[in-house]
């Protein structure tokens, strides 16, 4: 029944007021339960003149009204109503309290079996409760309901009830929340393990019991092992007991007498009968010795389920202590509770007092006994290696969780991970703006340079002030001299070097132009008659200066002769020694006697490395040969390439030397040996110097043999020609 016709009758021409609207929301919201849907209460909310806040209390109140109506019905019914007033809170008719109000209410009117099943909805809706919409508002709601639940639950009777709220409560709020953390590493103090007997009523009658409970068990129980068994409950109760000498001595000899007793009564693997559950044990072996087989995990799966039972807290009457020490879960949580303490006593924790802290005999202590527990462990049934690896798999996680306490519990995010899509849909960057060329030509202006408007262009024009000069400059000239180009080692016909050569000697001598007086068809022998000529030129001119210098030594000699004799006298004798040589030498002056200077032309081609110098240093170099790629030029992906091409560093250093050689002008010996001495290679650098003299001996001694092949041939020329003449 619509609000419009609620008012006919009632002859009303006002709004409804609370009591009207939230009678016809009642009537509404058990038809929109039926329906499952939410319209019919959205239309009828829509339908009353008043105002949001008006309408919204009775919407409320017709909520929590039906509820305490429906209450004792099935709890499918409470979870359709809660979830309908999810979607009342998103359409915004309700408050976004109201779903955490709702179960609230029925927490608190229901039996305890009942609340337990309820509480699948509130764990099912984990994520809307996480939703913006209802987390600010409804974190404490939620938070106040869990407690007053664990309040009415018992601990030691309802564990896996109170479990299911602790999770649920990690879940719902964020792992930074304070309120869900123990910042300081506080310990439960209240948690006391009661055991014993008085000791006034103590005595043999009592060890006598003790010993008739454990008649099958190959170990002496007594009432001493029972209260050393127990008093280590209050060392895992407070672990700082151990930093004291005393309490340690006591834990250390309880501990030791434990362990021997776990050591000394080793439990047998009950196996299932193989008619029942052949298949159960053969996946329970297969899953202790092999983690990874896939049929073992589900055989081991199945048992856990079969076998399923959980102590939150054992009993610690004495008479139940043999059969205790016969139970594998009994002593796995035991030994479990020994790794826990010792992780504790060693890891660094940021609230632990200072002098707390560990002796060097302590420390070797617990490294051996943790050792022995995790043996123990492996050694218990079923299943003892997964276990152990599984226990020491958590205590490394739970090492990582201190650590991220004791960096102040910082908050965790996802990445932030862009899509594709999202990418392409995003508009290109606006291009920046161009600075006005006027303005560049007039900073260039100012500071005496050229803009050209292209970066390479203007470096180049801005390389010198005066570029002519720049340009004349002698590191400008790359051309060798024509002596020092002849004799550079090269194959007999090489067209190129030919060619070269014959350009050199048409730019800086005249016997280009001058006719050879036995002319032959090859270049090779008309370069080699030029080399001769060039020699015993250089030769003459030295006799010449020779001569000059004595004679201004002599001062009768300079004063019955001038200059212009001497020279018209080198002139004729030059003449004589060449008599088809039709012109001068011009630049006489600078040309230098390379074999009797004790000092290196400056003009002399450098050594340069060959494939034979690199196969006699690579040996020396070894592994470090990528630092010598990155010195000589290569990047890291040319080296990385040679390395992965060749098999081993030698094969790959020689073949990016032959690299380096065949496209690098300055592949020198002398910047080679510079580079390994920079790369502190000495033994390979003094190989390198030692292969440079060898080189300079050996050119040194060509040099002296052709000097003195070629006097041999004038003198035998000269020979030649006094024969004709006579």
């Amino acid at each position: 029944m619509s609000a419009q016709v609620e008012a006919e009758k009632t002859g009303a021409t006002k709004p409804a007021n609370f009591f009207v609207m939230q009678a016809l929301f009642e009537r509404t919201l058990e038809q929109a339960i039926e329906q499952k849907n939410i319209e019919p209460l959205l239309k009828e909310y829509s339908g009353i003149p008043n105002s949001e806040h008006d309408k919204r209390s009775p919407m409320d109140q017709a909520f929590r009204e039906v509820l305490m109506k429906r209450v004792n019905d099935d709890v499918q019914l409470i979870g359709a109503l809660v979830r309908l007033s999810v979607a009342a809170a998103r359409a915004e008719i309700v408050v976004n309290t109201i779903p955490v109000v709702l179960l609230g209410d029925t927490f608190d009117v229901i039996t305890l079996d009942k609340c337990e099943q309820i509480f699948t909805f509130v764990e099912e809706l984990v994520e809307v409760w996480k939703e913006e919409l209802f987390f600010a508002s409804c974190k404490n709601n939620l938070l106040r309901m869990c407690n007053d639940l664990l309040r009415r639950l018992s601990r030691t009777q309802n564990t896996v009830f109170c479990g299911r709220i602790l999770l649920f409560l990690s879940k719902f709020f964020p792992f930074s929340e304070r309120s869900g953390l123990n910042i300081v590493s506080e310990f439960n103090l209240d948690n006391f393990t009661e055991y014993g007997l008085d000791s006034k009523e103590h005595d043999d009658i009592d060890n006598k019991e003790l010993e008739d409970t454990a008649e099958d068990i190959p170990l002496k129980i007594d009432y001493d092992l029972y209260c050393k068994f127990w008093s280590l409950q209050d060392f895992f109760r407070n672990p700082n007991q151990c930093y004291n000498k005393a309490q340690w001595k006591m834990f250390q000899t309880h501990a030791e007498t434990i362990l021997q007793s776990f050591s000394s009564f080793k439990l047998e693997d009950a196996r299932p009968s193989i008619d029942n559950h052949s298949n159960s044990d053969a996946a329970a072996q297969a899953m202790d010795v092999d983690l990874d087989n896939a049929a073992g995990e589900a055989g081991l799966t199945n048992i856990v389920i079969k076998a399923h039972h959980f102590f939150a807290k054992f009993l610690t009457n004495p008479k139940l202590l043999a059969l205790q020490l016969s139970d594998s879960n009994f002593r796995r949580a035991v030994l479990v509770q020994f790794l826990i303490l010792f992780q504790y006593l060693q890891v660094s924790v940021k609230f632990k007092n200072e002098s707390y802290t560990l002796s060097s005999a302590q420390s070797e202590f617990i490294k051996k006994t943790e050792q022995r527990v995790f043996s123990l462990l492996e050694e218990t049934p079923p299943s003892g290696r997964r276990f152990a690896r599984t226990v020491q798999h958590m205590l490394q996680r739970e090492e990582m969780w201190n650590n991220w306490k004791n960096d102040g519990c910082k908050e965790f995010k996802k990445p932030e991970q862009l899509d594709a899509i999202e990418d392409e849909a995003k508009p290109t960057p606006a291009k920046r703006a161009k600075r006005p060329l006027g303005d560049c030509l007039r900073e260039a202006a100012r500071n005496g340079k050229f803009y050209l408007g292209n970066d390479n262009l203007t470096r180049l024009w801005n390389y010198s002030p005066d570029n002519l000069q720049a340009c004349k400059s002698e590191q400008r000239n790359f051309l060798p001299l024509l002596e020092t180009y002849l004799e550079t080692p090269h194959d007999k016909n090489d067209p190129a070097f030919e060619w070269r050569a014959l350009r050199l000697l048409a730019r800086q001598t005249p016997h280009f132009f001058t006719f050879v007086s036995q002319p032959s068809s090859k270049v090779s022998d008309y370069l080699d008659t030029v080399r001769k000529r060039l020699i015993r030129e250089k030769e003459l001119t030295k006799q010449v200066n020779t001569a000059c210098a004595a004679s201004e030594q002599n001062n009768g000699a300079s004063a019955s002769s001038t200059p212009g004799e001497q020279e018209h006298e080198a002139a004729v004798a030059l003449q004589e020694i060449e008599p088809e040589q039709a012109l001068e030498v011009e630049d006489t002056d600078t040309v230098v006697d390379v074999v009797d200077s004790d000092e290196t032309p400056a003009h002399e081609k450098p050594l340069m490395v060959t494939k034979a110098h690199i196969d006699e240093i690579t040996p020396l170099i070894g592994e470090p040969w990528m630092r010598v790629g990155k010195k000589i030029g290569f990047t890291n992906d040319e080296v990385l390439f040679f390395q992965m091409e060749h098999a081993t560093p030698e094969l790959a250093c020689s073949k990016m030397l032959n690299n380096w050689i065949s496209d690098d002008d300055d592949a020198t010996l002398d910047n080679w040996a510079y580079m390994l001495e920079g790369l502190e290679m000495h033994k390979a650098a003094e190989a390198v110097k030692a292969i440079i003299e060898r080189e300079k001996a050996s050119i040194a001694a060509a040099q002296l043999t052709a000097q003195l092949q070629s006097a041999v041939e004038e003198l035998s020329s000269n020979n030649d020609v006094e024969i004709l003449s006579e």
